[in-house]
This record gives C-alpha cells, structure tokens and sequence, in this order.
C-alpha cells in the first residue's frame, strides 16, 4: 500500500521541488502537478507530487497518519471505528455487504 505524505513546497527547480514535511525534506518530482509557489501543499506518493492540496487537508491527512502511528507503536487503537467492523456484523449482514445475498426471491 502506498500512503501519501503531506508536504510543502520550500523551494523550486525546473520540473521539482524541494518539500518538507513530516520531519523530512526531500527533491520532489512535480510533473502531475503544474506550475508551483513557495509554500504550496503537495501530497507525495514515492516522491512524485500527485495532488496540490491546501494546508486544511494536510493536517487533516497529518493527523490520520499520526493516528496510524500511535497503533502502530501500540499508544492508540481504542476509539470507535465510526462504523461496524465486518468482525461485528452477522453472517447475513456480511453476504448483504458482499452482494451475495440469496435470500432475495427471484421473480417466477
């Protein structure tokens, strides 16, 4: 899985920037993107610029990817999912999820 950082644009060269973000500074390809400013966001994947995005999305990508973080070192993990976890639905829920559901009458 590829996860995208937030990064922002400190300075530019022909076809890259230099970004910083996330305790990192890196050469960024910029091609996707289009013309940059100084201090525009970017979300990296592998060093390639996918997306320009503004600085509200960026915490808000930050903040999940420091969430992801704190499980990963065991400090997090116990909020609520905001939905059922497939381990908590039915055995009927889950083939209505998958689209599996037989139990619909078909039409004679």
């Amino acid at each position: 899985m590829c996860i995208g950082i937030p990064m922002q644009v400190a300075d530019l060269e022909p076809g890259h920037a230099i970004c910083v973000g996330r305790g990192e500074r890196r050469r960024v390809n910029t091609a996707l993107v289009g013309d940059l400013q100084l201090g525009d966001w970017l979300l990296v994947f592998l060093d390639s610029a996918q997306e320009r995005i503004s600085a509200t999305r960026a915490d808000e990508v930050n903040a999940t990817l420091d969430l992801l973080a704190a499980v990963q070192t065991g400090e997090g993990g116990g909020a609520a999912a905001g939905f059922p976890l497939p381990s908590q639905l039915s055995a009927a829920d889950l083939l209505v999820l998958t689209g599996t559901d037989n139990t619909m009458e078909t039409p004679t």
